[in-house]
């Protein structure tokens, strides 16, 4: 088994020294699943990064221990901590193996998939050559890659988000581990190709006896994947538990409000609940429980004396660290008003008026964004030795969007749904190896004018009214600008109108409003966690005001607790503002929740769209049931 035993890491930080984890231990057995799950920034990755030693150059571990047991080759115990690097060089990738949460960033861009996945083969196994190239060709097959004899010759900017996480699920499992750390590995990952990469990872636990440390937030991956599951929470696990324990009965007032934040179609039309407040600060001193300002059944002793990790009487291999864990006889959590998602007023409209479907009401809304016959063609090739090559990623796509309603657009990684979107919001332009057809009817009042046609002076001012979230938060916020004025960037350039009072005022209401601290405006995009980047691209698209978002993949890298508070904040402005959302997921909970209208896009094509509750219910087309199919039960019905 590999066990860690009270692991405490530390960062040196300008805020002070960080207690990134403070006395974790965890046991991984050999053909098991273990789940890391919690908020952005409570130590999750951080855990991954510590047990492969991979912290960055700020980071240490200042106690503890990881034992590998004695799946090594020797047969004896392997304290990783104190091997020389030489060493872990051999135990990283064949015997403990990591996929990473962002691929973009993981993968050697100037080196083609195919190469690195046959170093890695070459590098801990004993094929060579030619049987490693096909070793490598078919993990590309088993993770769901399409022509994988053609594409392992591609470099990682030629492909999909959805494409890269699967790359590297192939580079690491192509090593043969005996342990696999996954952080985030379905993240980017479309509903059928994380059934085909889960279905494969259960069979090589089965075939190899694989351990398997899953850290995410898709609770429901949890649910289908997991045997324990443990609960983080300010670099502390606070629960721990066997799955079908944690999800039927959780112990701690957090773990309950998690599972009652997660979207679904009977909690259509009312907001999701949330936790007020965000994690604390790691640098400062605890003198209680950690979650106490955020809960609603803290109690003086809370605040006073921190609680330690103890059973939970009658349920056997649970744990918890909480004074007054909640029993089976305890009802429901019910948050304060203040913590239950939306402001009071969003609340009150959400009461008043459910957001419904045009087919529910007499009078549609007014049109605001009509697509017709849009195509995007990329062009390729064409040299004196290379023969052109044209790929029609977007063929003859036709929807509309009225104000204040939200088109989900859904289908697998690679379908055109991404291009459809930077399409629409004018991304394409300017690109030789690049054609668009078709019109893009922006209406606005009794005008409308055609995104695609509209002269540079025009689309500037058009720009305002159409903003675009994108998937990668990493990569769409500039590394050298601090949080305030990425925030206020847009502003100076497409809103000259507001003062700089005015502006100052827009940036401190959207930091809350996403909920982080006021001190994130003073720190780099490097310093917050993929969750909390993602929320900072959230902010920063709605600066400006826009009377319609694209939303690509907006909600993929954030934990429950904060995708119900995004979600509730894009209903809260839908019904203060109208504001319109072209929702890119392949969430289906989030769609069944947020969504009035779905479009299913396969290789290029819509081939169903229609009300949301029809499509999800009654689907048409055999490519729609084959998608709905593969989306993993809600939790509360799994157990």
């Amino acid at each position: 088994m590999l066990q860690t035993h009270d692991l405490h890491v530390t960062l040196d930080a300008e805020a002070g020294l960080v207690r990134a984890l403070d006395g974790l231990s965890l046991t991984l057995e050999r053909g098991e699943t273990f789940a890391l799950v919690g908020e952005s920034g409570c130590g999750k990755s951080m855990t991954a990064l510590a047990l492969m030693r991979l912290l960055p150059d700020n980071g240490r571990i200042e106690q503890g221990s990881v034992d590998l047991g004695a799946d090594v080759p020797d047969g004896k115990p392997t304290e990783l901590l104190y091997l020389p690097e030489s060493e872990m060089l051999r135990i990283r990738g064949g015997h403990v193996g990591i996929i990473f949460q962002e691929p973009a960033t993981s993968l050697n861009p100037v080196m083609r998939v195919g190469d690195q996945i046959v170093e890695s083969i070459e590098a801990h196994t004993s094929l060579r050559g030619v049987a490693a190239r096909r070793k490598a060709v078919d993990w590309l097959r088993r993770v769901g890659i399409p022509e994988p004899e053609r594409r392992i010759d591609s470099y990682p900017f030629e492909m999909s988000g959805g494409q890269k996480q699967r790359v590297m699920i192939a580079m690491t499992l192509a090593a043969e581990p005996r342990y696999l750390i996954a952080d985030e590995p379905t993240t980017a990952l479309d509903v059928t190709i994380q059934k085909q990469v889960l279905d494969l990872l259960k069979a090589l636990q089965q075939e190899r006896q694989l351990g398997l440390l899953l850290i995410t937030h898709d609770l429901g991956v949890v649910a289908d994947m997991a045997h324990r599951v443990a609960l983080m929470y300010a670099g502390q696990i606070i629960e721990e538990a066997p799955a079908a324990t944690f999800f039927a009965q959780p112990h701690h007032p957090y773990a309950r409000m998690l599972l009652q934040a997660l979207p679904d179609a009977e909690r259509r039309g009312e907001p999701l609940v949330t936790i007020g407040g965000s994690v604390p600060p790691l640098w400062q001193t605890f003198e209680g429980c950690r979650f106490a300002p955020r809960c609603d059944r803290a109690q003086a002793k809370c605040r006073e004396q921190a609680p330690s990790l103890a059973e939970v009487p009658g349920d056997r291999g649970a744990e918890v660290r909480c004074w007054f864990p909640l029993s089976r006889d305890d009802a429901m959590v019910r948050p304060p008003a203040v913590v239950a998602g939306a402001t009071a007023a969003a609340a009150a409209a959400a009461d008043a008026k459910p957001t419904i479907g045009p087919a529910e009401v007499g009078a549609q809304p007014p049109l605001l964004l009509d697509v017709q016959s849009l195509s995007v063609t990329f062009h390729s090739g064409g040299g004196l030795f290379r023969p052109s090559h044209a790929v029609a990623a977007v063929q003859d796509v036709s929807f509309s969007l009225r104000s204040g309603q939200t088109l989900a657009l859904v289908g697998e990684s690679g379908c055109g749904k991404t291009t459809t979107g930077r399409a629409i919001v004018q991304l394409l332009r300017g690109q030789p190896q690049v054609r668009v057809s078709g019109q893009v009817w922006l209406h606005q009042g009794p005008s409308r004018a055609d995104l695609l046609t509209m002269p540079a002076p025009a689309l500037q001012a058009a720009r305002q009214a159409i903003q675009m979230v994108f998937q990668d938060p990493f990569a769409s916020l500039n590394p050298r600008m601090r949080v305030a004025d990425i925030l206020e960037e847009g502003m100076r350039s497409l809103r000259p109108d507001w003062s700089a009072d005015r502006r100052l005022r827009q940036v401190a209401e959207l930091v809350e409003r996403v909920g982080l601290r006021p001190d994130a405006l003073q720190r780099f995009p490097h310093e917050f966690s993929g969750g909390q980047r993602q929320r900072l691209a959230i902010a920063r698209a709605l600066a400006v005001e826009p009377q319609l978002l694209v939303c690509d993949e907006p909600t993929s890298a954030l934990d429950v607790s904060v995708q119900a508070q995004i979600l509730n904040l894009l209903r809260e402005l839908q019904s203060q503002l109208g504001l319109s959302l072209l929702f890119i997921t392949h969430n289906m909970s989030v769609v069944a929740y947020l969504a009035d209208h779905v479009a299913v896009m396969q290789n290029g094509r819509i081939v169903e769209q229609g009300d949301t509750k029809q499509v999800l219910e009654r689907p048409q087309h055999g490519y729609t049931r084959t998608l709905l199919s593969a989306v993993p039960a809600h939790p509360s019905r799994r157990h």
